[in-house]
């Protein structure tokens, strides 16, 4: 029976030390968080599929789905079906430090991301 193979640059990447008390989901997301953004993913990285990621750092998927959701929410990820989770936060220009308060969840406000709103009668 072959061996399982692990992925060691995830396992190194991410801290998922139980010294944090926070359900595994919640320090998965916020080691993504974290990583995202110290620069070591940088905008357009692509993360492993849910199942990789969850194989690779001995964890279930649903604790990785619930992660990246989360990111997904804060707009640290985009996910879209079929195709890789992204890296979609970048720091605000000259990687400055953020004032308190700058977009939601300490967030970099990008312009070329804005929706427009459609009002109706």
């Amino acid at each position: 029976m072959a061996e399982r193979q692990t992925n060691l640059a995830w396992e190194t990447l991410l801290d998922l030390s139980a010294a944090r008390p926070a359900p595994l989901h919640r320090r998965l997301a916020a080691a993504i968080r974290a990583t995202i953004r110290d620069g070591r993913l940088p905008v357009g990285a692509a993360l492993p599929p849910s199942r990789a990621l969850a194989a690779d750092l001995g964890v279930s998927r649903w604790t990785v789905t619930e992660a990246y959701g989360q990111l997904i929410t804060e707009e640290y990820l985009a996910g879209k079906t079929g195709s890789a989770t992204r890296v979609t936060w970048s720091p605000l220009p000259g990687n400055q430090a953020r004032p308190a308060g700058a977009g939601r969840g300490g967030r970099a406000v990008v312009a070329d991301r804005v929706r427009p709103v459609c009002l109706l009668p």
